[in-house]
């Protein structure tokens, strides 16, 4: 192999006003020398885009530092060791890191963890057996605590994380409606045992949606794992019991406004019906790892946990493939594939 290689990355060119544009994001080349002492070379094969990457992109203070214009974007990828001279790592390891949006990098093993797949496809290890599945099972079992009978209600429940919410919820005993925005994805979502499923595109005002939902649910909703925002917490607040639970994993609905909009208006519902609304960061949840993973080990063979990919190729479009989770253009998790 020759000392160098390049790799192509994507950058942030400008900060998004509004819905990001192709503009705002530009394809670079970068000369990565041979790994030196202690470093590795890792070429990625599958990187992840994610709806939390969208608040990165404005010049604010958040759980977590903005992107910075004219720098490689970053999120979870999976790669193979290339060459290494770096004591945990050989050539041919799978690593997982969150040197996604580039097609190889150079690494001194921080932030790196190597991964055994226990026969599941690595890009799993981007969505189902990844962050996106541990932020399903740990914002249900422990900010939600379902209780075996309860009605769980899932909004953007095609997604990534809300899919796999749904399916736990049915393993726990639950009732499950959730919400999507195509036939085509509610018509999966059935396949799933999801027991009510509401297609948020055929009601197009709130009113609407409070109805479906108060139909789909018509003894109220004990646990609301709230993806999408807007009118659908609206609405779940109208639907929601007594000591009801509302995990807010994500608002994705509200992620490009270029002005804020104003907040739910029955949000006195918090406190009549004695309601717990709790935000969800997976980072706080890493003690249920192992939880998590012995679970999955059983629950996929035994064919309780299925999941859907949504793929585009190369790195070149990795812009295209962000866009396309706030158009509706994925089903389950939306992937890149590299290399």
């Amino acid at each position: 192999m020759s000392d160098t290689m390049i790799s192509r990355e994507i950058r942030l060119a400008a900060r998004p006003n509004g819905m990001p544009t192709a503009s705002d994001f530009e394809l670079a080349s970068v000369e990565l020398p041979a790994p030196g002492d202690g470093e590795l070379l890792v070429q990625n094969t599958w990187m992840s885009v994610d709806p939390y990457m969208r608040a990165r992109m404005m010049d604010r203070k958040s759980y977590l530092p903005p992107f910075q214009i004219g720098k490689a974007l970053e999120g979870h990828a999976v790669g193979k060791v290339l060459s290494s001279n770096h004591p945990d790592f050989t050539k041919n390891d799978l690593v997982l890191s969150m040197n996604g949006w580039r097609e190889a990098f150079i690494s001194d093993g921080t932030g790196l963890q190597k991964l055994e797949t226990y026969g599941l496809p690595e890009q799993a290890f981007l969505g189902v057996a990844g962050m996106p599945g541990l932020t399903a099972y740990a914002g249900l079992l422990r900010v939600g605590q379902p209780k075996e009978g309860e009605t769980v209600f899932v909004s953007g429940g095609a997604g990534a994380v809300g899919s796999i919410v749904c399916q736990i919820a049915k393993i726990k005993g639950c009732r499950v409606v959730a919400s999507a925005g195509s036939d085509d994805k509610c018509a999966w979502l059935k396949s799933l045992g999801v027991d009510e499923v509401i297609n948020y595109k055929n009601h197009a005002d709130q009113s609407a949606l409070m109805a479906a939902l108060k139909a789909a649910a018509p003894e109220g909703v004990d646990v609301y794992f709230e993806n999408v925002g807007g009118d659908h917490l609206v609405a779940a607040l109208e639907a929601m019991n007594l000591f009801g639970r509302i995990v807010v994993c994500g608002l994705i609905s509200g992620y490009n406004d270029a002005a804020p909009k104003p907040g739910p208006w029955n949000l006195f519902n918090v406190i009549g019906k004695r309601l717990r609304m709790e935000g969800l960061l997976v980072s706080d949840h890493q003690d249920m790892l192992g939880d998590f993973v012995g679970d999955l080990a059983a629950w996929v063979p035994a064919g309780k946990i299925k999941w859907q990919e949504t793929v585009e190729d190369g790195i070149e479009n990795a812009p295209t493939a962000f866009l396309k989770l706030f158009s509706g253009g994925n089903t389950g998790k939306m992937l890149v594939k590299l290399g």
